[in-house]
């Protein structure tokens, strides 16, 4: 009777409990309404808190870049995110390169996605940031490295890409073309950072544990960023409940395997060991047999697949979108690379390809792998547009909006035009400034991985564009003719519903 009792008095105390989390959780919510919301009133911030915005734009993206392009700056304000987005190349500049230590990650950010990617170098600043960015440049400037990536790279499009692609031209198939991009990206990334093969992208067509963990946690994550504020997802954390604890559950079997992945790299060895996990593994004194501090170690793993997966299946996948629209472009590439040879291109050939250069380039002005990146503003600032930002407060700039700027890129914005690139002599490849084109961001934190993701992409679309045609099937095909893709919550760019198409074999 005693324990039935206690069990009964354990229970009420839970129920008193939880009832009194949802009413505290309930209280932040009014709270935080009626703190914000008289002075919250303008047209944007309703338009954002009850999703209006949706009837008119297919995406967030879209809609913010409306919003700047009638902005006389090209900045505006969303209060009820406290947050200041600019598409202001002078601007992007003054965050990321005049003024960088004023406008770091900043703490809110790291709270954000640090359950995801802990202390890995996306998610720190200062002396941690300085330290692992010295590490990643010394790896990968290494030619040894480069060599070897590519070596790889040219592996998996030969034995793993193209077998996929055959069969589904020789069956007649529909094929979701992003699965396959994320799937060769994976193998491609764990085979250059961690020496190892997880055969995502056999025939079979296996589950990846670790990438369907990833895909969620990288999702939820990216929610806490769009949420009105951070109570909101605190309070669910703290209660375990919704989306806080599918979050919870996918970055525990992230750190699951991660794990796994590092005791395997332990136990062969770093020694002579080429993949990116090994030499910082070396560079920092470690051995097989060591005790090491695992905690960084997995954000370094956790680092290396964000950068290395999800951008370069992002940026292929819109690119074959696109191209599905333009097959003069197609085949402009093909005549460029050398038609129907077969065999795979040298990395020399690869870097002579100025035209393919200038359609991924293209491609990813109108679809930015990542679509928009957050800093935080230490101590209050005037923005050279003349836009003042309170310390403390979160300042956006918007890659995908900044495609769509006819003060940057003419009355063509929005046309898909590859030529636009190819003002150097001989019609060669002339990189835009960075800071109106800050795909691989620009200045102190520009992308390390940026020469590498573009060698990748260009060996997979000069082999496709090569041997096949590749039709979009379905509405996902429609961004080629006006209107954009519908892309799914992320901290990369994913198309909701994938990319189907039908794969045919060229006949040369």
């Amino acid at each position: 009777m005693d324990s039935m009792e206690l069990s009964w008095g354990a229970r009420c105390a839970g129920l008193a409990f939880f009832g009194f989390s949802l009413c505290l959780a309930a209280l932040g919510v009014v709270l935080l309404l009626v703190r914000r919301w008289p002075w919250c009133s303008c047209h944007v911030c309703r338009a954002y808190l009850t999703g209006s915005w949706a009837r008119e734009f297919t995406n967030l993206g879209d809609w913010y870049a409306h919003l700047l392009r009638q902005s006389p700056t090209g900045t505006v304000h969303v209060h009820v995110l406290g947050c200041t987005v600019t598409a202001n190349p002078a601007n992007v500049e003054y965050m990321l390169k005049t003024r960088f230590d004023n406008f770091p990650k900043g703490k809110p950010f790291a709270a954000i996605l640090g359950d995801l990617l802990g202390n890995g170098i996306f998610n720190v600043d200062g002396e941690a940031w300085r330290h692992q960015r010295k590490m990643a440049s010394l790896e990968l400037g290494s030619v040894a490295v480069r060599s070897y990536a590519y070596k790889i790279i040219a592996k998996e499009v030969e034995t793993r890409l193209m077998p996929v692609l055959d069969d589904a031209a020789d069956r007649g198939t529909v094929l979701d073309l992003q699965d396959v991009f994320r799937r060769f990206a994976f193998d491609t990334i764990c085979k250059i950072s961690f020496g190892l093969d997880p055969c995502c992208l056999d025939k079979e067509m296996p589950v990846s544990e670790l990438a369907e963990a990833f895909d969620t946690a990288s999702r939820l994550s990216a929610m806490r960023g769009a949420a009105a504020s951070p109570l909101l997802w605190t309070m669910k954390r703290f209660l375990n409940i919704g989306s806080e604890r599918e979050l919870k559950k996918a970055i525990k079997l992230v750190d699951e395997l991660a794990a796994a992945m590092i005791r395997e790299r332990q136990k062969l060895g770093v020694g002579g060991s080429h993949d990116l996990l090994s030499r910082f593994m070396a560079s920092t004194g470690v051995d097989a047999h060591a005790a090491v501090d695992d905690k960084f170690l997995r954000d370094i793993v956790v680092s290396f697949l964000l950068a290395g997966r999800d951008t370069v299946s992002s940026a292929l996948t819109t690119l074959f979108m696109l191209l599905s629209k333009k097959p003069d472009v197609a085949a402009a590439m093909r005549a460029e690379a050398g038609g129907g040879e077969k065999g795979a291109v040298t990395y020399e050939h690869l870097k002579a390809l100025h035209y393919t250069h200038a359609v991924l380039y293209e491609n990813m002005r109108l679809f930015p792998p990542v679509q928009f990146d957050s800093k935080f503003c230490a101590a209050a600032d005037v923005l050279p547009d003349g836009t003042y930002v309170k310390g403390e407060a979160r300042v956006m700039y918007h890659p995908y909006a900044m495609g769509r700027m006819p003060h940057i890129w003419g009355t063509e914005k929005d046309a898909f035009r590859p030529e636009r690139w190819l003002t150097g002599p001989g019609a060669s490849f002339v990189p835009a400034n960075p800071y109106k084109y800050p795909v691989f961001q620009a200045g102190q934190r520009v992308c390390l991985g940026k020469e590498l993701a573009v060698t990748e992409m260009k060996a997979v679309s000069v082999a496709v564009v090569r041997a096949f045609d590749v039709e979009v099937v379905g509405e996902n095909g429609r961004s080629g003719g006006g209107g954009a893709p519908r892309f799914v919550p992320g901290l990369t760019a994913s198309i909701s519903g994938g990319l189907p198409v039908r794969v045919r074999r060229l006949h040369t």
